[in-house]
């Protein structure tokens, strides 16, 4: 029993006075050592917080304040102007006793404001700098007088050694767009996909809009942006994340992939570590403007709790374990001992302590997870039983510092089958089998038993640019800082003082099983419908884009482009997701990537009597147009969080607005998304491909539509992640991922100088993909393309 073993540490005895409490030295000890540890976060944490505070300035910039005060006051100057006299006269005069103690206090006291005065005029200045986007705007390579005189003065207000959240006080918030364009440029964006007929119809809804109800809801989206951190984002956490009723599975959680496991979970604690010392210097874009951190901080110690009609997240300031599940039974692991962090040798040992543990799990306990791949507001009922039987087992698992799952299959690459082994490895990270992953946990680690790992990742409390940049940290230390022994074993030696691994007993009550049973069912449903596809292109890679003057992301949104009407033989709406993090607390913003200018590039491509020349002259016009929405979307003036943001309010207000109602109910049968490698420093990817990731991927936005994600593998790689429903008729991933690699060759070909070579891959539905265009001799000039998001 978990009692017995909590009460070896003292004795009690019965005296005819009553009880008396006897500890025992090394109980007395470990209540000391555990409340000094405690007390030093809570210091730690507080000095963190004054550094972020302060910054631009130090302490020490206090320091030289007051002591220049204090000389000038010896030097018989008053460089308060008389504020200091003033000061005097407010403080105890004691007697006429201690005047230079009051001169000192009435000098500190001045300096403080003083300063104080001046770090709020230094956020200020830096907020209003950093609130000019028009290096954004500008093309690669000219910089003009303005732009160049603005970084000029970031780099002076910016300050030296920033700490993770040093710029949160100095970044500007969103803007709300005017509602004008927000309606016109959603306009344009709807324009290639509607018919004449509904679009005349959606146009008069958004004139009928514009002359009623906008301007009531663009004066409530400006009061809250005047008043709160960021307009939009709260509400897109709550609207779109936690008040979903569907299952977490597939509809609210995306993997990442890597190759080894060992020193994983310590790699990811010093991560941990080092977020909670804010030691993770601050992304910058383009080396010079920073991007919001806020994000970061729910990365560990989080769990999504159900609730009935909504969610929330509940975010533990520590935590010293893990909870492990293997072959249907859960552990508590800890992390800590007496000595801090344990090393990657003792976690090794405390894992293959639970690998070689004999005990069965017990009845139910084995697919208890699935609860968490059920509707929200059927858990959230279900979860009072468990909690009320087994709370403490409950509170393990939700509490501990991330999930790990130690699964008894492989996974991963295998010569003999790479392409059906990848698809199966994106599946597994994805769904699983429905009943061994906690799908309410911020992340959960899944190591498999050949030693490869993934990350399985819920959504709601932050974007895939934060948990990509953890694992990048984490593979990299595990490989590169961590290693290990020449026996395969990680580092160091086990410690056989450890006690063994908590396992957690859940007394569940008898009417919950069937509700185990039922969540398991429709959770393998899901998983059984959903149909991954990985590949890895490495024709040419972000290397040859850039040589083509061109942004890499903008040139595989353009061949999807081409791709998905290969597959569907028409356009259709397409979401790209950018972040907008350039603004405190910004998420994320959606670039519509089907334009006007991607379609003509499309229609060229199908048309014989169209010339090389031709459609690479639409090319480059559909490029161009893709990069202004996307530096539009980072600058704050996108449309679709806006248009959200405006519905919201009109749901408040209980206001019937049915052109915003339209734009709500529109589908995405094509959800795209770079994962962008942030710290490719770290990695050699030519001398260890094995130790970088290769991306990630999440499920379909519609029913009969594709889930695209992309990542630049270095130069000269990118791989793809497609996802579609097995039950669409009109989906398949593996035929659209065929259409993709001849699209990016088809596309390829029009830059060849002189050759005047067509690779068409013709027919729909893949009758003709089958066509193989060969290698390509790419000779462009060298040149840097334009950065956008997708460097970052």
């Amino acid at each position: 029993m978990a009692e017995a073993h909590q009460a070896v540490g003292f004795r009690l005895s019965l005296t005819s006075d009553g009880a008396e409490v006897d500890l025992s030295a090394p109980m007395l000890q470990e209540i000391y050592l555990s409340g000094l540890r405690s007390w030093k976060r809570r210091l730690s944490r507080f000095w963190n917080n004054f550094l972020t505070g302060v910054y631009p300035a130090s302490p020490l910039s206090w320091l030289f304040l007051f002591g220049a005060i204090q000389l000038s006051w010896f030097l018989q100057l008053d460089p308060s102007l008389g504020l200091m006299e003033k000061i005097k006269e407010l403080l105890p005069d004691w007697g006429g006793q201690h005047h230079g103690l009051q001169v000192t206090l009435a000098a500190a006291l001045f300096a403080s404001c003083l300063w104080g005065t001046l770090i709020f005029t230094l956020h200020v200045a830096l907020r209003l700098l950093l609130s000019y986007h028009g290096w954004l705007l500008e093309p690669h390579g000219a910089m003009s007088s303005p732009t160049k005189t603005w970084l000029a003065l970031v780099r002076i207000f910016s300050g030296r050694h920033p700490m993770l959240f040093s710029y949160q006080c100095s970044l500007p918030r969103q803007p709300v767009p005017s509602v004008q364009e927000t309606v016109r440029k959603y306009l344009e964006s709807v324009r290639p996909v509607l018919s004449d007929e509904d679009f005349n119809r959606t146009a008069g809804l958004a004139q009928e809009f514009l002359r009623l109800q906008a301007s009531l809801l663009q004066w409530y989206l400006q009061l809250k942006s005047w008043w709160a951190s960021n307009y939009v984002s709260d509400w897109w956490e709550e609207f779109v994340y936690l008040r979903s009723r569907n299952s977490l599975m597939v509809n609210s959680n995306y993997y990442l992939m890597a190759a080894r496991a060992g020193n994983a979970v310590h790699a990811l604690l010093l991560y941990r570590q080092r977020l909670t010392r804010q030691e993770i210097p601050p992304t910058l874009l383009m080396e010079m403007r920073p991007l919001c951190s806020a994000q970061y901080e729910k990365i560990f110690n989080t769990t999504r709790i159900p609730g009935v009609q909504k969610d929330h997240i509940q975010h533990f300031c520590d935590s010293r374990h893990v909870a492990v599940f293997h072959c249907g039974r859960f552990f508590r692991v800890g992390t800590h001992s007496r000595n801090g962090l344990l090393s990657p040798r003792a976690l090794e040992q405390q894992f293959q302590r639970i690998l070689d543990d004999p005990s069965p799990a017990c009845p139910h306990e084995e697919h208890l997870a699935a609860l968490t791949t059920a509707p929200r507001g059927t858990w959230a009922q279900l979860r009072r039983s468990v909690k009320m039987q087994a709370a403490e087992a409950l509170e393990a698992v939700e509490g501990a510092a991330f999930f790990v799952s130690l699964d008894s299959e492989p996974a991963g690459l295998t010569k003999e089958d790479p392409a059906a082994s990848l698809d199966a490895y994106a599946h597994a990270l994805l769904a699983g089998r429905g009943h061994d992953r906690w799908f309410d946990k911020s992340f959960t680690l899944i190591v498999f038993s050949n030693g490869k790992l993934g990350l399985s990742v819920e959504h709601s409390w932050a974007d895939c640019p934060v948990s990509g940049h953890m694992w990048e940290f984490t593979l990299a230390t595990e490989c590169f800082q961590l290693g290990y022994s020449a026996d395969g074993h990680c580092k160091g030696h086990p410690d056989p003082t450890l006690p063994q691994p908590q396992r957690l007993y859940w007394d569940l009550p008898d009417k919950i099983h069937p509700s185990i049973s039922l969540a398991l069912r429709g959770a393998k449903a899901l998983s059984g419908n959903i149909d991954c596809h990985v590949f890895p292109f490495s024709h040419f890679g972000k290397s040859f884009i850039k040589r083509c003057h061109l942004s890499p992301d903008s040139f595989i949104q353009m061949a999807l482009q081409l791709a998905h009407f290969w597959d569907r033989g028409q356009f259709c709406l397409t979401y790209e997701s950018v972040m907008t993090r350039l603004f405190l607390e910004g998420r994320t913003e959606t670039v519509r990537s089907c334009t006007r200018e991607a379609c003509n590039f499309v229609k060229a491509m199908e048309d014989d009597e169209k010339t090389d020349p031709q459609c690479l002259a639409l090319f480059r016009v559909a490029v161009d147009k893709h990069q202004a929405l996307l530096k539009a979307a980072m600058s704050g003036q996108g449309v679709d969080r806006h248009l959200f943001a405006l519905y919201i309010v009109s749901r408040f207000l209980h206001l019937q607005s049915p052109f915003l109602a339209q734009v709500h109910s529109e589908q995405w049968q094509l959800a795209t998304s770079q994962i962008p490698v942030q710290q490719m420093h770290l990695f050699d990817i030519h001398n260890y491909p094995d130790y970088v990731s290769s991306g990630g991927g999440f499920g379909p936005a519609d029913d009969h539509g594709y889930g695209v994600s992309y990542v630049f593998m270095g130069d000269n790689m990118i791989t793809f992640h497609i996802s579609s429903k097995k039950s669409s008729m009109k989906t398949d991933a593996h035929r659209l991922g065929q259409h993709i690699e001849d699209a990016l060759l088809d596309v390829a070909s029009l830059f060849q100088a002189g050759q005047g070579l067509r690779r068409r891959c013709r027919g729909l539905g893949g009758k003709d993909s089958g066509h193989k265009c060969g290698s390509l001799s790419l000779q462009t000039e060298s040149s840097r393309a334009p950065t956008t998001s997708a460097d970052f």
